[in-house]
């Protein structure tokens, strides 16, 4: 099963970057010559030529033929598609990476859609490979997993792929729909290159987006309130594009999904996460549930420490009245993030000191870089890339620490091999959210006075609401966009009306909406990217909660229990990765444990007032 892998920026907050850097220190860029030296590499000239060559091999050796392999032949054929994943994996990590790196320029944007284009050509006749593997009888595929202990390592795949077995169309029309599949794309470009080229006046100040939205936590309101009228208006100017380009994306997957007989939009996600249906919606139901006792009450609180009748969206992300607003600088940084990693593990730190090091994190802010920040795994015989734009805020500590968490994830699951090592959505965010969690606690423990465990302990529920409440607010909005456009194209005014309709429930009273924040949907990547993504991060949060809980505890053997649910990377199912901890994501109480510990973390603050 040939996989492109492309980053899912991990865009977790309102606000990352804007322009600037070096105040912070020596930021470490990319050296993506673990990948190719450049575009014009011998390395990559070959890797291209042989690409093309065994795709037409792999298709004349095995087409109409997998059904009657022996189980030698079987695994012989799997390691093969597996090398092919991983080389056409190499192509595109470097060409999505270097594309990433400056968006605006032209010959790199040309350079990654031809390479998508020469691989999607390539590819498309191995399409048959998945197909007849869902073919083969269940009692011969069990029968060769019990002969072959080394293809019986593979089970796992072979579930993933005929979980899509009831979906699945004839050969002709799988070949179509992998051909099409370079359009979906072009719309997605367009998103980007969009966003990419909007530019922003605030206060006399021309910006891009990163710039505007780190406005959103300046200290002076009148500089927020001046950011977010601006995104308003530019969102408004631009709004017919980004409605065109969700109507259409909605309008493929509606499609698709439809021939597939997919019960809803949000199936294919959920097969492709390996969780169940009820697993997401006991989670969705648990954090609507809660929005009184977490989001409504927090942002109760902060209305009165910043002294207002009523919140503005503009103060939603204002830092608090008595935050310290120094920056931290690169070092420092590295430095309180490598200790909290040690403290739990030197092992993890060990892991982690290559990204410094070595050239694998870009953390500077430079124009036409792509915005947030997120880890790409590229694939598993070279190493992941960290992205991020710092700024030196406290938060950005943490963006630090959450997506190295992600890149320790992925050194530690490479060893599955290409196609084992990619983590389900639903724990890809364990180790990230738990890295976080790990210098939080750090930090919390080295405060010196009520008003700096105040701040931190707020800063950390803001971080936790902007992830557990904000995302299942997005995949409800994603659920109700999805939904409404299989009646028919959608208005922007349309659009606005669903997103609106899922901020009031869940931001709470505190707020007052100014004119033009119902067009805020238009510049979230994930909802042209990656639908339903979003729900993931929550899951991620709930179950870091409940993992840390049993941590806190003092569970005998938990670092090493950890280790190894981290090298199982994508192996095994959340039930058997979870079970050594005693936690079960299918029970409900497991969800409400996780969101206990935020409603704990704002009882605390209640009690400082």
């Amino acid at each position: 099963m040939l996989n492109l892998p492309f980053p899912a920026p991990d865009l977790l907050r309102d606000a990352n970057a804007s322009s600037g850097a070096n105040e912070f220190g020596d930021l470490p860029e990319w050296d993506l010559s673990d990948l190719y030296t450049g575009d014009d590499a011998l390395e990559l000239t070959a890797d291209l030529e042989w690409l093309e060559g065994e795709c037409a091999a792999f298709a004349a050796d095995y087409e109409g033929k997998l059904a009657d392999l022996s189980a030698s032949d079987l695994l012989t054929c799997v390691q093969r598609n597996e090398k092919i994943s991983q080389t056409s994996g190499r192509i595109m990590s470097y060409a999505g990476l270097r594309y990433y790196q400056l968006t605006t320029d032209a010959e790199r944007a040309q350079f990654m859609a031809n390479m998508q284009e020469k691989l999607t050509n390539f590819s498309t006749p191995l399409v048959f490979f998945t197909l007849e593997l869902n073919r083969i009888e269940d009692d011969r595929l069990s029968a060769a997993f019990a002969e072959n202990a080394e293809l019986a390592r593979y089970e796992p795949v072979f579930r993933r792929i005929r979980a899509m077995k009831p979906h699945q169309l004839s050969d002709e029309l799988e070949k179509f729909l992998h051909d099409l599949g370079v359009v979906g794309d072009a719309w997605e470009r367009l998103f980007d290159e969009t966003i990419a080229g909007l530019t922003f006046n605030v206060n006399g100040e021309e910006l891009n987006i990163e710039g505007t939205l780190n406005f959103l936590t300046d200290p002076d309101r009148e500089k927020r309130e001046a950011a977010a009228r601006e995104l308003a208006e530019v969102f408004a100017e631009n709004i017919k594009i980004f409605a065109r380009v969700h109507n259409t994306a909605a309008k493929e997957k509606e499609v698709i999904d439809r021939w597939r007989n997919m019960p809803t939009a949000q199936t294919g996600r959920h097969l492709s996460n390996d969780v169940e249906p009820e697993v997401v919606e006991a989670l969705r139901d648990a954090v609507v549930a809660a929005y009184p006792k977490l989001s409504h009450r927090y942002y109760e609180l902060k209305r009165k420490w910043l002294g207002l009748e009523v919140m503005q969206v503009w103060d939603r992300n204002a830092p608090l009245p008595m935050e310290d607003p120094t920056t931290v600088d690169w070092d420092t940084a590295q430095k309180t993030v490598m200790d909290a990693y040690n403290a739990f593990d030197p092992r993890i730190g060990e892991l982690a000191e290559p990204f410094f090091t070595k050239g694998w994190i870009d953390a500077g802010v430079k124009p036409g870089k792509a915005p947030g920040a997120f880890a790409h795994p590229t694939v598993t015989n070279v190493h992941p890339y960290v992205m991020l734009n710092y700024l030196g805020k406290p938060r950005d500590v943490m963006t630090l620490a959450h997506e190295l968490g992600h890149g320790v994830h992925q050194v530690l699951a490479a060893d599955q091999g290409e196609m084992l090592s990619s983590t389900p959505l639903t724990l890809a965010e364990t180790a990230s959210v738990f890295g976080e969690m790990l210098t939080f606690r750090k930090m919390l423990d080295k405060a010196k006075t009520d008003a700096e465990r105040k701040v931190l302990l707020a800063g950390k529920v803001e971080d936790m609401i902007n992830t557990v409440v904000r995302q299942i607010a997005f995949y409800d909005f994603e659920c109700k966009l999805h939904e409404a456009r299989r009646g028919g194209e959608l208005t922007p005014d349309d659009i606005n009306a669903l997103w609106m309709s899922v901020q009031a429930e869940s931001l709470g009273p505190a707020f007052e909406y100014m004119e033009g924040y119902e067009t805020f949907w238009a510049y979230i990547p994930h909802f042209v990217h990656s639908p339903f993504y979003v729900y993931a991060y929550a899951f991620g949060d709930g179950l870091v909660n409940a993992l840390y809980a049993v941590y806190a505890e003092g569970e005998e053997g938990f670092e090493d229990k950890y280790f190894e649910m981290l090298k199982a990377g994508g192996s095994k199912h959340h039930k058997e990765l979870l079970a050594p901890f005693g936690l079960d994501a299918s029970d409900p109480a497991f969800w409400d444990k996780g969101l206990s510990m935020i409603s704990a973390m704002i009882d605390e603050l209640e009690a400082m007032e």
